[in-house]
């Protein structure tokens, strides 16, 4: 597989905390929307595949399998958002809200 994150792949994504991971992975998706916002779907896409590339990280982290029904389900929920009919009706403001619980939650316990 060719990653766009391939240091994080080599193994270093393994070392962030379950909290640390979904608040990069909540980076990745703010690009997203902002680049989307923006009107620059290139740009989105390629911060919509970095999400999906860090949540398959994540699911491949063996320290998360207690929490892979949330983990797949989010990259299930977020591929009907970005790239499919959104049938969940999911909004920008849902994820941000979502990925900022990890985020805050890292920043507390860091």
């Amino acid at each position: 597989m060719n990653y766009q994150h391939k240091e994080l792949a080599s193994g270093r994504w393994n070392n962030f905390s379950f909290l640390e991971q979904m608040a990069n992975v909540g980076s990745e998706v703010e690009r997203a929307i902002n680049w989307r916002k923006r009107g620059n779907m290139k740009n989105s896409q390629s911060a919509f595949d970095r999400t999906l590339e860090l949540l398959d990280l994540t699911i491949a982290d063996n320290k998360n399998t207690k929490r892979l029904k949330e983990i797949v389900r989010t990259r299930e929920v977020l591929a009907d958002y970005f790239a499919f009919d959104n049938k969940y009706k999911s909004t920008d403001e849902n994820w941000q809200n979502y990925f900022l619980a990890f985020n805050y939650a890292a920043r507390i316990n860091a």
